[in-house]
C-alpha cells in the first residue's frame, strides 16, 4: 500500500519511503465462511498496524496485528468454539502479517492498485501469502481495502464442520482500512536541485 502510495508525489518518487500507521478505529475486519445450512459472518479487531516501505527497493517491514480473541459473529457459543478449539487464542491470542515486499500502480487522481507480499501467522505458524490492495491516498492519508482466502484447514487448524453441518475448508478475508504516512524520503531537497 505504502510503496504505490509515496508515488502519489511524482517528482523525485524513485527516493520516496515512508511509514504507515493504520488506524485501529477506522479499520474493519470482516470474514466470512461458507456452510451447508447458512454462511457464517463476523469480524475481528485490529490491534495495531505499522508498514514501512521504501520505493526504491521495494522492500516493505512492520507489522499489522490482529487480536484473535476479538472474533465476533454475533453467536456466543459459535464464537466460543472458534476462539477456544480452533484458534486456540489462549495459546495464540495474535495474527499477524508482515509484509516483505510492496508494489503496484498509482494514477494521478490517487487511487492506487498495489501488492503485499509477507508473513501470514495463525495459530503460531508463518505462511507466506500476497494480498492485492486497493484504495486512494489524498494527501498523506489513505483509504485501502483488500480481500484473501486463508485455507485454515490446510494450514492445519481444527475443521468445526460436524455432522451434516459442515463448513469450507477456508475463511474469506475483507479488510477496509485508513491510515496516516510519515513520508522520511527528502523530496524538499531535490526539488531545489
Amino acid at each position: 500500500m505504502l510503496a504505490i502510495a509515496a508515488s502519489a508525489h511524482q517528482a523525485a518518487a524513485e527516493s520516496r519511503s515512508g511509514t504507515l500507521e493504520l488506524d485501529p478505529s477506522k479499520t474493519l475486519i470482516e470474514f466470512r465462511l461458507p456452510g451447508s445450512i447458512h454462511t457464517t459472518h463476523g469480524i475481528f479487531k485490529l490491534d495495531h498496524g505499522t508498514i514501512k516501505a521504501d520505493l526504491a527497493t521495494g522492500e516493505a517491514s512492520g507489522s499489522i496485528v490482529v487480536d484473535a480473541r476479538s472474533g465476533d459473529s454475533g453467536i456466543g457459543a459459535r464464537d466460543g468454539r472458534m476462539k477456544n478449539s480452533v484458534l486456540e487464542v489462549q495459546k495464540y491470542p495474535k495474527i499477524t502479517f508482515d509484509p516483505h515486499h510492496a508494489a503496484g500502480q498509482l494514477g494521478k487522481d490517487g487511487q492506487f492498485k498495489a501488492r503485499l507480499q509477507g508473513v501470514l501467522t495463525l495459530h503460531g505458524a508463518g505462511h507466506q501469502i500476497v494480498m492485492d490492495v486497493q484504495g486512494r491516498l489524498i494527501g498523506d492519508s489513505l483509504v485501502a481495502k483488500s480481500h484473501f482466502s486463508v485455507p485454515y484447514v490446510e494450514w492445519g487448524l481444527q475443521d468445526p464442520s460436524v455432522l451434516f453441518f459442515t463448513v469450507a475448508k477456508q475463511v474469506d478475508i475483507d479488510i477496509a482500512t485508513e491510515g496516516h504516512i510519515i513520508w522520511t524520503g527528502d523530496l524538499s531537497r531535490r526539488s531545489h536541485e
